[in-house]
């Protein structure tokens, strides 16, 4: 089986209409202040590069990257692939994530964080999917709380594929007798 989009979820406009709002957001809440944004790799860069953009506030960019999933499935287990390159302590910390599912890794990623002395930690998210949590964990910014689907677009992958959609969709199963006559 191969997938498509079966249909797309989140249209592109809506997508920036969030980002900007939460932009909004952050540059009250910061006022004055400085922030490190620490950008989850892979599937958040793209909510980032746009976030960045809105921002007012003094901010400094750093990546993670982490891995809990295969294909569409959460293995449980959190893994560090990148660490942090700079120093967080003493600084405000805004951890930029694609998604927000059963909160394990996020919950282990901030948990992480704080044992390096932040002045704080808050989280942003594009996307949040509340039936899923397993794990109650607080996230600061969302941009648009979706149902429990599989979704790719916006940096959201599957299998490394459909990132660049500038919008968001869900994917549907395809025989390969179909692709084949393509």
């Amino acid at each position: 089986m191969a997938k498509r989009v079966a249909r797309v979820l989140i249209e592109a406009d809506e997508v920036q209409a969030f980002v900007k709002r939460i932009a909004e957001e952050i540059n009250r809440d910061y006022a004055g202040k400085k922030v490190m944004l620490i950008c989850v790799l892979k599937g958040a860069f793209i909510f980032l590069g746009d976030l960045i953009r809105y921002l007012d506030v003094d901010c400094e960019v750093d990546f993670m990257a982490v891995s809990s999933y295969e294909g569409v499935k959460s293995t449980g287990v959190v893994r560090i692939l990148k660490d942090l390159d700079s120093d967080i302590s003493g600084k405000h910390v805004i951890v930029v994530e694609d998604i927000v599912d059963t909160g394990l890794t996020l919950d282990h990623l901030t948990n992480l964080l704080s044992t390096r002395g932040p002045a704080s930690i808050r989280v942003c998210t594009a996307f949040d999917k509340p039936s899923r949590r397993k794990v109650d964990t607080a996230v600061d910014y969302i941009g648009r709380s979706i149902p429990d689907e599989f979704i790719v677009g916006y940096g959201l992958d599957f299998d490394e594929y459909y990132r660049n959609l500038p919008y968001v969709a869900v994917l549907e199963d395809v025989p390969a007798e179909e692709l084949d006559e393509q």
